[in-house]
Protein backbone atom coordinates (compact mmCIF):
# COMPACT_ATOMS: atom_id res chain seq x y z
CA UNK A 1 0.00 0.00 0.00
CA UNK A 2 1.48 3.54 -0.53
CA UNK A 3 -0.44 6.30 1.56
CA UNK A 4 -2.53 8.90 -0.02
CA UNK A 5 -0.28 11.35 -1.90
CA UNK A 6 -1.58 14.78 -0.15
CA UNK A 7 -0.46 13.29 3.18
CA UNK A 8 -2.64 15.32 5.87
CA UNK A 9 -2.08 16.75 9.36
CA UNK A 10 -3.13 13.80 11.43
CA UNK A 11 -4.61 14.62 15.04
CA UNK A 12 -5.63 11.76 17.56
CA UNK A 13 -8.66 12.37 19.04
CA UNK A 14 -8.37 9.22 21.72
CA UNK A 15 -9.91 6.51 22.28
CA UNK A 16 -14.05 6.64 22.45
CA UNK A 17 -15.86 5.03 24.92
CA UNK A 18 -15.93 1.48 22.92
CA UNK A 19 -12.22 1.20 22.94
CA UNK A 20 -12.42 2.49 19.42
CA UNK A 21 -9.13 4.74 18.34
CA UNK A 22 -10.13 8.09 16.70
CA UNK A 23 -8.25 9.73 14.45
CA UNK A 24 -9.62 13.20 12.52
CA UNK A 25 -7.45 15.04 10.01
CA UNK A 26 -8.23 17.28 6.76
CA UNK A 27 -8.64 15.70 3.62
CA UNK A 28 -7.93 16.57 -0.20
CA UNK A 29 -10.03 15.44 -3.12
CA UNK A 30 -8.84 12.18 -3.67
CA UNK A 31 -9.13 12.48 -7.71
CA UNK A 32 -8.41 14.50 -10.50
CA UNK A 33 -11.10 17.32 -10.81
CA UNK A 34 -12.56 18.34 -13.81
CA UNK A 35 -10.52 21.35 -13.96
CA UNK A 36 -7.19 19.36 -13.34
CA UNK A 37 -4.25 19.19 -16.54
CA UNK A 38 -4.30 17.18 -19.24
CA UNK A 39 -0.93 15.64 -19.58
CA UNK A 40 -1.05 14.84 -22.97
CA UNK A 41 -2.94 18.02 -24.11
CA UNK A 42 0.14 19.76 -22.40
CA UNK A 43 2.50 17.95 -23.57
CA UNK A 44 1.42 18.15 -27.25
CA UNK A 45 1.40 22.17 -27.40
CA UNK A 46 5.32 22.08 -25.93
CA UNK A 47 5.41 19.44 -28.84
CA UNK A 48 6.30 16.37 -26.84
CA UNK A 49 4.91 13.25 -25.96
CA UNK A 50 3.87 12.17 -22.17
CA UNK A 51 3.20 8.67 -21.94
CA UNK A 52 2.71 5.47 -20.08
CA UNK A 53 3.82 2.05 -19.70
CA UNK A 54 1.07 -0.78 -19.33
CA UNK A 55 -0.30 -3.92 -19.15
CA UNK A 56 -2.28 -5.28 -21.49
CA UNK A 57 -4.28 -7.38 -19.40
CA UNK A 58 -5.36 -4.60 -16.95
CA UNK A 59 -6.74 -2.12 -20.00
CA UNK A 60 -9.87 -1.68 -18.62
CA UNK A 61 -12.00 0.33 -16.23
CA UNK A 62 -10.50 3.11 -14.66
CA UNK A 63 -6.60 2.48 -15.48
CA UNK A 64 -8.00 2.41 -19.45
CA UNK A 65 -9.99 5.72 -18.65
CA UNK A 66 -6.84 6.99 -16.90
CA UNK A 67 -4.14 5.47 -19.79
CA UNK A 68 -6.34 6.85 -22.82
CA UNK A 69 -7.05 10.32 -21.61
CA UNK A 70 -3.89 11.39 -19.95
CA UNK A 71 -1.14 10.38 -22.00
CA UNK A 72 -0.26 10.45 -25.89
CA UNK A 73 2.40 7.68 -25.83
CA UNK A 74 2.21 3.75 -24.61
CA UNK A 75 4.50 1.67 -23.76
CA UNK A 76 4.08 -2.42 -23.56
CA UNK A 77 5.71 -3.05 -20.32
CA UNK A 78 6.21 -6.56 -21.27
CA UNK A 79 4.25 -7.71 -24.15
CA UNK A 80 6.78 -6.78 -26.94
CA UNK A 81 9.71 -8.77 -25.17
CA UNK A 82 10.67 -11.83 -26.84
CA UNK A 83 9.96 -14.58 -24.61
CA UNK A 84 6.22 -13.07 -24.85
CA UNK A 85 6.00 -13.30 -28.36
CA UNK A 86 7.97 -16.34 -29.17
CA UNK A 87 7.72 -18.80 -26.20
CA UNK A 88 8.94 -21.59 -28.16
CA UNK A 89 10.57 -21.29 -31.51
CA UNK A 90 8.64 -20.38 -34.50
CA UNK A 91 5.49 -20.21 -32.35
CA UNK A 92 4.12 -17.07 -31.46
CA UNK A 93 1.97 -15.13 -29.33
CA UNK A 94 1.17 -11.16 -30.13
CA UNK A 95 -2.44 -11.08 -28.20
CA UNK A 96 -0.66 -8.31 -25.47
CA UNK A 97 1.03 -6.81 -27.78
CA UNK A 98 -1.91 -6.68 -30.46
CA UNK A 99 -3.89 -5.31 -27.41
CA UNK A 100 -1.94 -2.46 -26.61
CA UNK A 101 -1.48 -1.20 -30.08
CA UNK A 102 -5.05 -1.70 -31.08
CA UNK A 103 -5.45 0.34 -27.84
CA UNK A 104 -3.11 3.22 -28.74
CA UNK A 105 -4.66 3.53 -32.44
CA UNK A 106 -8.70 3.69 -30.62
CA UNK A 107 -7.14 6.55 -28.35
CA UNK A 108 -4.79 8.36 -30.77
CA UNK A 109 -1.75 7.57 -29.12
CA UNK A 110 1.73 6.74 -30.21
CA UNK A 111 3.13 3.48 -29.51
CA UNK A 112 7.14 2.90 -28.12
CA UNK A 113 7.86 -0.97 -29.46
CA UNK A 114 9.77 -2.32 -26.11
CA UNK A 115 11.97 -4.04 -27.45
CA UNK A 116 13.37 -6.34 -29.56
CA UNK A 117 16.74 -6.89 -28.15
CA UNK A 118 17.69 -7.41 -24.87
CA UNK A 119 19.53 -9.69 -22.48
CA UNK A 120 17.09 -10.64 -20.51
CA UNK A 121 13.21 -11.91 -20.24
CA UNK A 122 14.88 -14.16 -23.30
CA UNK A 123 12.90 -17.24 -24.28
CA UNK A 124 14.29 -20.75 -22.74
CA UNK A 125 14.70 -22.04 -26.39
CA UNK A 126 17.03 -19.49 -27.50
CA UNK A 127 19.55 -19.11 -23.89
CA UNK A 128 19.29 -22.95 -23.68
CA UNK A 129 20.41 -23.39 -26.88
CA UNK A 130 24.42 -23.93 -28.80
CA UNK A 131 24.22 -22.00 -31.56
CA UNK A 132 27.03 -20.78 -34.04
CA UNK A 133 27.75 -17.13 -34.23
CA UNK A 134 25.92 -17.01 -37.74
CA UNK A 135 22.92 -19.08 -36.12
CA UNK A 136 22.67 -16.19 -33.30
CA UNK A 137 22.87 -13.41 -35.54
CA UNK A 138 20.23 -15.32 -38.09
CA UNK A 139 17.77 -15.75 -34.87
CA UNK A 140 17.98 -12.19 -34.02
CA UNK A 141 17.41 -10.79 -37.37
CA UNK A 142 14.43 -13.10 -37.89
CA UNK A 143 13.02 -12.20 -34.97
CA UNK A 144 13.53 -8.39 -35.14
CA UNK A 145 11.76 -8.80 -39.13
CA UNK A 146 9.01 -10.88 -37.57
CA UNK A 147 8.18 -8.23 -34.98
CA UNK A 148 8.81 -5.13 -36.16
CA UNK A 149 7.28 -6.14 -39.54
CA UNK A 150 4.12 -7.30 -37.99
CA UNK A 151 4.02 -3.95 -36.35
CA UNK A 152 5.05 -2.13 -39.60
CA UNK A 153 3.55 1.69 -39.57
CA UNK A 154 2.18 1.19 -36.25
CA UNK A 155 4.94 2.03 -34.02
CA UNK A 156 6.76 5.68 -34.00
CA UNK A 157 9.81 4.49 -32.26
CA UNK A 158 11.72 0.94 -31.29
CA UNK A 159 14.11 0.23 -28.76
CA UNK A 160 16.19 -2.08 -30.78
CA UNK A 161 18.93 -2.80 -28.79
CA UNK A 162 18.09 -2.13 -24.48
CA UNK A 163 20.69 -1.92 -21.59
CA UNK A 164 23.78 -2.93 -23.63
CA UNK A 165 26.39 -1.79 -21.00
CA UNK A 166 27.63 -2.04 -17.80
CA UNK A 167 27.82 0.56 -15.32
CA UNK A 168 31.62 0.83 -16.32
CA UNK A 169 30.48 2.01 -19.47
CA UNK A 170 32.29 -1.22 -21.52
CA UNK A 171 29.84 -3.19 -23.25
CA UNK A 172 27.54 -5.89 -21.11
CA UNK A 173 28.62 -9.62 -21.57
CA UNK A 174 24.98 -10.83 -22.79
CA UNK A 175 24.15 -13.65 -24.86
CA UNK A 176 24.51 -11.55 -27.82
CA UNK A 177 27.59 -9.43 -27.34
CA UNK A 178 29.59 -12.62 -26.03
CA UNK A 179 28.78 -14.77 -29.32
CA UNK A 180 28.50 -11.79 -31.88
CA UNK A 181 30.59 -9.10 -30.46
CA UNK A 182 29.36 -5.20 -30.38
CA UNK A 183 28.45 -5.84 -33.80
CA UNK A 184 25.33 -7.28 -32.61
CA UNK A 185 23.67 -3.52 -32.44
CA UNK A 186 24.76 -2.35 -35.24
CA UNK A 187 22.93 -5.80 -37.22
CA UNK A 188 19.87 -5.18 -34.79
CA UNK A 189 19.40 -1.63 -35.77
CA UNK A 190 19.76 -2.36 -39.70
CA UNK A 191 17.45 -4.99 -38.98
CA UNK A 192 14.47 -3.12 -37.65
CA UNK A 193 15.18 -0.65 -40.25
CA UNK A 194 14.74 -3.17 -42.68
CA UNK A 195 11.41 -4.34 -41.38
CA UNK A 196 9.84 -1.00 -40.84
CA UNK A 197 11.54 2.40 -42.37
CA UNK A 198 8.87 4.80 -40.94
CA UNK A 199 9.80 3.74 -37.27
CA UNK A 200 12.12 5.44 -35.39
CA UNK A 201 14.88 3.57 -33.92
CA UNK A 202 16.41 3.59 -30.18
CA UNK A 203 19.10 2.66 -28.16
CA UNK A 204 17.82 2.35 -24.70
CA UNK A 205 19.79 2.24 -21.05
CA UNK A 206 19.63 3.05 -17.46
CA UNK A 207 21.93 5.12 -15.20
CA UNK A 208 22.50 7.23 -18.03
CA UNK A 209 20.48 9.92 -17.20
CA UNK A 210 23.34 12.10 -15.95
CA UNK A 211 27.12 12.46 -17.34
CA UNK A 212 29.33 9.55 -16.32
CA UNK A 213 31.19 6.51 -17.59
CA UNK A 214 27.86 4.56 -18.32
CA UNK A 215 26.63 7.70 -20.43
CA UNK A 216 30.03 7.94 -22.19
CA UNK A 217 30.29 4.32 -23.35
CA UNK A 218 26.53 5.27 -24.91
CA UNK A 219 27.89 8.36 -26.42
CA UNK A 220 30.76 6.57 -27.82
CA UNK A 221 28.67 4.02 -29.55
CA UNK A 222 26.23 6.34 -30.60
CA UNK A 223 29.04 8.75 -32.57
CA UNK A 224 30.49 5.26 -33.69
CA UNK A 225 27.17 4.17 -35.08
CA UNK A 226 26.37 7.81 -37.24
CA UNK A 227 30.07 7.40 -38.68
CA UNK A 228 29.20 4.36 -39.95
CA UNK A 229 26.25 5.00 -41.44
CA UNK A 230 24.44 2.67 -38.95
CA UNK A 231 20.53 4.31 -38.85
CA UNK A 232 20.16 5.35 -35.31
CA UNK A 233 17.53 7.69 -34.65
CA UNK A 234 17.60 8.50 -30.98
CA UNK A 235 19.23 6.92 -27.61
CA UNK A 236 16.53 6.58 -24.49
CA UNK A 237 17.22 7.07 -21.29
CA UNK A 238 15.38 5.12 -18.78
CA UNK A 239 15.30 7.11 -15.94
CA UNK A 240 14.52 4.76 -12.61
CA UNK A 241 15.29 6.99 -10.43
CA UNK A 242 15.56 7.08 -6.62
CA UNK A 243 14.30 10.07 -4.51
CA UNK A 244 16.15 12.95 -4.43
CA UNK A 245 18.69 12.44 -6.84
CA UNK A 246 18.08 13.68 -10.32
CA UNK A 247 21.27 14.02 -11.90
CA UNK A 248 22.20 17.74 -11.93
CA UNK A 249 23.67 17.26 -15.34
CA UNK A 250 20.25 15.36 -17.27
CA UNK A 251 19.93 18.42 -19.22
CA UNK A 252 23.23 18.27 -20.48
CA UNK A 253 23.57 14.89 -20.75
CA UNK A 254 20.43 15.31 -23.38
CA UNK A 255 21.73 17.91 -24.62
CA UNK A 256 24.72 16.25 -25.27
CA UNK A 257 24.01 13.56 -27.36
CA UNK A 258 21.33 15.79 -29.30
CA UNK A 259 24.22 17.56 -31.04
CA UNK A 260 25.14 14.21 -32.45
CA UNK A 261 22.05 14.48 -34.42
CA UNK A 262 19.87 12.38 -33.08
CA UNK A 263 16.92 12.69 -30.90
CA UNK A 264 16.14 11.75 -27.07
CA UNK A 265 13.87 10.47 -24.92
CA UNK A 266 13.29 9.59 -21.41
CA UNK A 267 11.28 6.00 -21.27
CA UNK A 268 10.93 4.76 -18.38
CA UNK A 269 10.67 7.11 -15.61
CA UNK A 270 9.92 6.08 -11.88
CA UNK A 271 11.01 7.81 -8.60
CA UNK A 272 11.18 5.65 -5.94
CA UNK A 273 11.23 5.91 -2.14
CA UNK A 274 12.14 4.51 0.96
CA UNK A 275 7.76 3.47 2.37
CA UNK A 276 5.85 4.99 3.80
CA UNK A 277 5.55 8.42 2.01
CA UNK A 278 5.15 11.66 4.04
CA UNK A 279 4.43 15.01 2.68
CA UNK A 280 8.34 15.83 2.80
CA UNK A 281 8.92 12.70 0.40
CA UNK A 282 6.12 13.54 -1.62
CA UNK A 283 7.03 17.14 -2.36
CA UNK A 284 10.56 16.05 -3.24
CA UNK A 285 9.12 13.32 -5.67
CA UNK A 286 7.22 16.32 -7.28
CA UNK A 287 9.94 18.35 -7.52
CA UNK A 288 12.05 15.42 -9.50
CA UNK A 289 9.22 14.94 -11.48
CA UNK A 290 9.16 18.70 -12.49
CA UNK A 291 13.40 18.14 -13.27
CA UNK A 292 13.26 15.51 -14.75
CA UNK A 293 10.31 16.81 -17.41
CA UNK A 294 12.29 20.67 -17.33
CA UNK A 295 15.32 18.70 -18.57
CA UNK A 296 13.00 17.43 -21.44
CA UNK A 297 11.55 20.21 -22.33
CA UNK A 298 14.57 21.90 -22.54
CA UNK A 299 16.09 20.00 -24.88
CA UNK A 300 14.10 20.74 -28.25
CA UNK A 301 15.42 17.37 -29.78
CA UNK A 302 14.03 15.47 -26.68
CA UNK A 303 10.85 14.00 -27.93
CA UNK A 304 9.04 13.32 -24.80
CA UNK A 305 8.73 11.14 -21.45
CA UNK A 306 7.53 8.04 -20.40
CA UNK A 307 6.73 6.89 -17.13
CA UNK A 308 6.73 3.66 -16.41
CA UNK A 309 3.33 2.92 -15.08
CA UNK A 310 1.31 5.63 -14.08
CA UNK A 311 -0.09 4.01 -10.96
CA UNK A 312 1.98 2.27 -7.97
CA UNK A 313 -1.01 -0.51 -8.70
CA UNK A 314 1.01 -0.96 -11.70
CA UNK A 315 4.87 -0.99 -10.45
CA UNK A 316 7.84 -2.93 -10.40
CA UNK A 317 9.81 -1.45 -7.80
CA UNK A 318 7.83 -3.13 -4.74
CA UNK A 319 8.54 -6.58 -6.00
CA UNK A 320 12.13 -5.82 -6.42
CA UNK A 321 13.36 -3.12 -3.87
CA UNK A 322 12.05 -4.32 -0.42
CA UNK A 323 10.67 -1.43 1.24
CA UNK A 324 10.59 0.95 -1.45
CA UNK A 325 7.54 1.73 -4.10
CA UNK A 326 5.42 4.71 -4.29
CA UNK A 327 7.27 5.77 -7.39
CA UNK A 328 4.69 6.64 -9.73
CA UNK A 329 2.62 9.62 -10.38
CA UNK A 330 -0.93 8.17 -9.68
CA UNK A 331 -1.39 5.85 -6.33
CA UNK A 332 -2.44 2.04 -6.37
CA UNK A 333 -6.23 3.93 -5.83
CA UNK A 334 -5.79 5.64 -9.31
CA UNK A 335 -5.30 9.20 -7.08
CA UNK A 336 -3.10 11.85 -8.76
CA UNK A 337 -0.12 12.86 -6.34
CA UNK A 338 1.75 15.47 -6.27
CA UNK A 339 4.49 14.33 -8.64
CA UNK A 340 1.30 14.37 -11.81
CA UNK A 341 1.35 18.70 -10.23
CA UNK A 342 4.44 18.83 -10.93
CA UNK A 343 4.70 17.28 -14.33
CA UNK A 344 1.83 19.22 -15.35
CA UNK A 345 3.76 22.53 -14.06
CA UNK A 346 6.65 21.64 -15.84
CA UNK A 347 4.63 21.46 -19.16
CA UNK A 348 3.14 24.72 -18.71
CA UNK A 349 -0.16 24.50 -16.38
CA UNK A 350 -0.77 27.32 -14.38
CA UNK A 351 -3.83 25.94 -12.44
CA UNK A 352 -2.14 26.50 -8.49
CA UNK A 353 -0.66 23.06 -7.89
CA UNK A 354 -1.59 19.97 -5.84
CA UNK A 355 -6.08 20.86 -5.21
CA UNK A 356 -6.48 21.87 -1.50
CA UNK A 357 -8.65 20.29 1.66
CA UNK A 358 -12.07 19.78 0.28
CA UNK A 359 -14.03 17.88 3.53
CA UNK A 360 -12.85 16.20 6.73
CA UNK A 361 -13.23 12.79 8.64
CA UNK A 362 -12.34 10.71 11.09
CA UNK A 363 -11.61 6.90 12.02
CA UNK A 364 -13.07 4.68 14.54
CA UNK A 365 -11.37 1.24 14.90
CA UNK A 366 -12.39 -1.29 17.12
CA UNK A 367 -11.17 -4.96 17.42
CA UNK A 368 -13.97 -6.77 18.29
CA UNK A 369 -13.39 -10.38 18.65
CA UNK A 370 -9.39 -12.03 19.14
CA UNK A 371 -8.37 -15.45 19.55
CA UNK A 372 -5.32 -17.34 19.62
CA UNK A 373 -3.95 -16.35 16.21
CA UNK A 374 -6.79 -14.52 14.91
CA UNK A 375 -8.77 -11.51 15.09
CA UNK A 376 -11.63 -9.69 13.83
CA UNK A 377 -12.30 -5.40 13.59
CA UNK A 378 -14.55 -3.12 12.76
CA UNK A 379 -13.38 0.50 11.35
CA UNK A 380 -15.88 3.50 10.77
CA UNK A 381 -15.55 6.05 8.56
CA UNK A 382 -17.56 9.45 9.65
CA UNK A 383 -17.85 12.28 7.51
CA UNK A 384 -17.15 15.40 9.61
CA UNK A 385 -17.53 17.88 6.84
CA UNK A 386 -20.59 19.87 5.82
CA UNK A 387 -20.96 18.47 2.34
CA UNK A 388 -21.53 14.97 1.25
CA UNK A 389 -18.54 13.00 -0.67
CA UNK A 390 -18.36 10.84 -3.33
CA UNK A 391 -15.71 8.40 -2.11
CA UNK A 392 -13.09 7.64 1.13
CA UNK A 393 -9.95 5.47 2.34
CA UNK A 394 -8.32 4.73 4.70
CA UNK A 395 -4.11 4.26 5.66
CA UNK A 396 -2.48 3.03 8.90
CA UNK A 397 0.12 1.29 9.59
CA UNK A 398 0.39 -2.15 12.00
CA UNK A 399 3.01 -1.76 14.98
CA UNK A 400 2.89 -5.45 15.83
CA UNK A 401 3.43 -7.29 12.35
CA UNK A 402 -0.44 -7.93 11.56
CA UNK A 403 -1.72 -8.77 8.72
CA UNK A 404 -5.05 -8.91 7.03
CA UNK A 405 -6.31 -11.84 5.87
CA UNK A 406 -9.89 -11.15 4.32
CA UNK A 407 -12.49 -8.05 4.03
CA UNK A 408 -16.02 -6.93 3.75
CA UNK A 409 -17.23 -3.47 2.61
CA UNK A 410 -14.19 -2.44 1.22
CA UNK A 411 -10.71 -3.36 -0.97
CA UNK A 412 -7.88 -3.92 1.09
CA UNK A 413 -4.61 -4.19 0.34
CA UNK A 414 -1.80 -4.68 2.47
CA UNK A 415 2.10 -4.41 1.59
CA UNK A 416 4.71 -5.00 4.63
CA UNK A 417 3.19 -3.72 7.43
CA UNK A 418 1.10 -0.53 5.64
CA UNK A 419 -2.57 -1.35 5.00
CA UNK A 420 -4.99 1.00 2.46
CA UNK A 421 -8.94 0.63 2.55
CA UNK A 422 -10.74 2.05 -0.15
CA UNK A 423 -14.37 2.53 -0.49
CA UNK A 424 -16.34 -0.55 -2.18
CA UNK A 425 -18.55 0.46 -5.29
CA UNK A 426 -21.60 1.15 -3.55
CA UNK A 427 -20.38 2.76 -0.06
CA UNK A 428 -18.75 5.46 -1.42
CA UNK A 429 -21.05 8.11 -0.85
CA UNK A 430 -21.13 9.53 2.90
CA UNK A 431 -23.49 12.25 3.79
CA UNK A 432 -22.64 15.40 5.94
CA UNK A 433 -22.41 13.94 9.11
CA UNK A 434 -22.69 10.00 8.17
CA UNK A 435 -20.82 7.52 8.46
CA UNK A 436 -20.11 3.67 6.75
CA UNK A 437 -18.38 1.34 8.42
CA UNK A 438 -15.89 -1.67 6.92
CA UNK A 439 -14.74 -4.88 8.85
CA UNK A 440 -11.77 -7.58 8.53
CA UNK A 441 -10.10 -10.30 9.53
CA UNK A 442 -6.45 -10.97 10.68
CA UNK A 443 -3.99 -12.65 11.90
CA UNK A 444 -1.73 -11.25 14.54
CA UNK A 445 1.36 -13.02 16.56
CA UNK A 446 3.09 -11.68 20.51
CA UNK A 447 0.76 -8.62 20.26
CA UNK A 448 -2.24 -6.94 18.52
CA UNK A 449 -1.61 -3.30 19.27
CA UNK A 450 -3.77 -0.77 17.13
CA UNK A 451 -2.09 1.49 14.88
CA UNK A 452 -1.31 4.47 16.31
CA UNK A 453 -2.94 6.52 13.62
CA UNK A 454 -4.63 6.73 10.58
CA UNK A 455 -4.91 8.69 7.13
CA UNK A 456 -8.50 9.12 6.28
CA UNK A 457 -9.54 10.84 2.87
CA UNK A 458 -11.96 11.71 1.01
CA UNK A 459 -13.27 13.00 -2.37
Amino acid sequence: MRLHPHALRRTALGLAATGALLIGLATPSALAQAADPVLRDLAEAKGKYYGTAVTASKLTGTYADIAGSQFNSITPGNEMKWESVEPSRGTYNWSGADRIVDFAEAHDMEVRGHTLVWHSQLPGWLTNGSWTADQLRTLMTDHITAEAGRYKGRISHWDVVNEPFNEDGTFRQSLFHSKLGPSYIADALRAARAADPDAKLYLNDYNTDGLGAKSDGMYNLVKSLKAQGVPIDGVGFQGHLILGQVPSTMKANLQRFADLGVDVAVTELDIRMTLPATDAKLAQQKADYRAVTDACVAVSRCKGVTAWGFTDSDSWIPDVFEGQGAATPYDENYRPKPAYYGIAESLGWTGGGDPGPTGSCTVGYTVTSQWNTGFTANVTVKNTGSSPVGGWQVAWTYPSGQRVTSAWNATVTQSGAQVTAANAAYNGTIGAGGSVSFGFNGTWSGANTAPATFTCTTR
